[in-house]
């Protein structure tokens, strides 16, 4: 009996000592006199989301709604303190002021243990910097501009598919028709392929990028692994997508042996890729390896997919329920092209002004990148404050929180065009709307995803009507198991009526 004793003792000693050592910062913020929800042991303020029962983006957006009163809230990822900012000076600070301080995202990555991870959105700033340099001029509008004919041919696959697919009683899965287009785009604009997702069912193409985008309990473990960065480094290559690498690396190291074998030059973004695996100086480090390449093919061809396809989907989940506001877009649309014959040109793009502003309020309702993550590469100290930030402490900018904050977008529930008209957005603090970030490191491919989202658009309201169906999800539910991007439980049904 001593001995059992003995062994309890031990045992309740262990998780006494256990239970100091993950709450040992719970005071962190408390003692700075700045303001936040209370941390669970083991989970601190992300109990929900390690538990799937809610995504990231969307717990950001609750602790910002809780603290209406408060410039920053102080938040624990499970025991680590992080500052959420809610003042628009001190998120103007950390994206674009005071960038080279925080010119760090949040994320740990790992050649070894997650190849794939290796991409520009989330490389550390040495690496980052020069690379960015040598994609920008692959993104350029004089680029877009010469590879427009090829978004066009894409889309008029789409209206043929379109036609041959819209069965009777018209109801489509939006998220499922619009991946296609946007596969197509892809592989036609970017790799010079012909990736062939409005052909053939089932495709390979389609299917990765769904699965590169699942949402499940292996993707928040894995979520969280990332947050352990000696577990990460040390058994995080079992938790890789060793498909997706396979996949993505292949893929890309045979177009380029194909275009040097050819000597085919296309000047995009393939080109670009074989000019830094072939001078890894111009970059600066010397390990550009076949997976570091198929990394950056990797994040474009993935951020392509989800988020055009994703932005058409609620825009047209949105249209079939505002029947006005898809009313006044199609006349816009229509008269617009009525002075080119019918046929869809780059400059026509910029003067769909009531497109652009639904575009917009799409992306407001329905950011993509729910929040968004820095951190200093030095100790910080917020200008005009005492707020002070250790080097290496993250802070977060709760995007979803702020894009349907009723202060800033009254009645942020409601699908409002007009919230983007030149007056209002005069009005309102620049950093309260950032579907693609703001700052150096925003997003490399805003132009092109406007572009391919447009058009697509375009391709659908020219001949379709846009009506709730009987499967339509109202409201749309966010996916629980997400922990970055905004993704929804239940596809996105519309029916679609042909136009006589």
């Amino acid at each position: 009996m001593a001995g059992l004793f003995e062994i309890l003792c031990a045992c309740v000693v262990i998780l006494y000592l256990i239970y100091r050592y993950v709450t040992a910062d719970f005071d962190y913020w408390t003692s700075r006199g700045i303001n936040g929800p209370k941390p669970i042991p083991f989970f601190g303020n992300v109990a929900k989301f390690m538990m799937g029962k809610k995504s990231l983006g969307d717990m950001y957006k609750e602790i910002y709604v809780q603290y209406p009163t408060e410039s920053v809230v102080g938040v624990f990822l499970r025991g680590r303190p992080v500052l959420l900012l809610r003042d628009p000076k001190y998120i103007k600070q950390v994206l674009i002021k005071d960038f080279a301080t925080f010119i760090e995202r949040s994320t740990f990555i790992n050649d070894k243990a997650e190849p794939m991870s290796m991409h520009l959105f989330r490389l550390d700033a040495v690496r980052w910097r020069p690379l960015r340099t040598r994609l920008s001029p692959t993104f350029t509008s004089g680029k877009l501009k010469d590879m427009f004919h090829l978004l066009l041919n894409c889309a008029d696959y789409f209206e043929k598919y379109l036609d041959k697919k819209v069965s009777e009683n018209g109801v489509v899965e939006c998220k499922d028709l619009t991946s296609k287009f946007t596969v197509d785009v892809i592989g036609s604009c970017a790799f010079g392929l012909e990736m062939n997702a409005l052909k053939e069912e089932n495709n390979e193409f389609q299917k990765m990028g769904r699965y590169i985008f699942r949402a499940n309990t292996a993707i928040v473990f894995k979520s969280m692994l990332r947050e352990i960065p000696w577990v990460y480094k040390n058994f995080g290559h079992i938790f890789d997508d060793h498909k997706v690498t396979k996949f993505i690396t292949d893929i890309t190291r045979n177009t380029i042996e194909y275009r040097k074998k050819n000597n085919i030059r296309r000047h995009d973004f393939i080109d670009t890729l074989i000019d830094l695996k072939d001078n890894p100086d111009k970059l600066g480090f010397n390990n550009v390896t076949d997976e570091f390449i198929a990394a950056q093919a990797f994040v474009f061809f993935a951020a392509g997919f989800e988020t055009s396809s994703t932005t058409m989907s609620c825009a047209m989940y949105e249209l079939a329920l505002n029947q006005s506001i898809q009313d006044k877009v199609r006349k816009e649309i229509k008269e617009v092209l009525n002075s080119s014959d019918g046929v869809i040109l780059y400059d026509d793009i910029k003067k769909m002004s009531y497109l652009e502003k639904i575009f917009q309020e799409t992306l407001r309702k329905y950011p993509l990148v729910m929040f968004l993550m820095r951190r200093p590469i030095r100790n910080y100290t917020f200008e005009g404050t005492k707020i002070d930030l250790r080097k290496g402490q993250e802070v977060i900018i709760p995007v979803y929180g702020i894009h349907n904050d009723p202060n800033i977008y009254p009645n942020p529930e409601v699908f409002d065009p007009e919230r983007f008209s030149p007056e209002n957005m005069e009005q309102r603090n620049s950093m309260y709307y950032l579907p693609f970030g703001d700052g150096p490191r925003n997003c490399i491919g805003a132009r092109f995803a406007a572009y391919q989202t447009k058009v697509g658009l375009i391709k659908v309201l020219m001949n379709y009507k846009i009506n709730v169906c009987e499967k339509t999800q109202i409201p749309i539910v966010l996916a629980p198991q997400s922990p970055l991007t905004l993704q929804t439980t239940h596809g996105i049904y519309v029916k679609l009526t042909k136009l006589i």
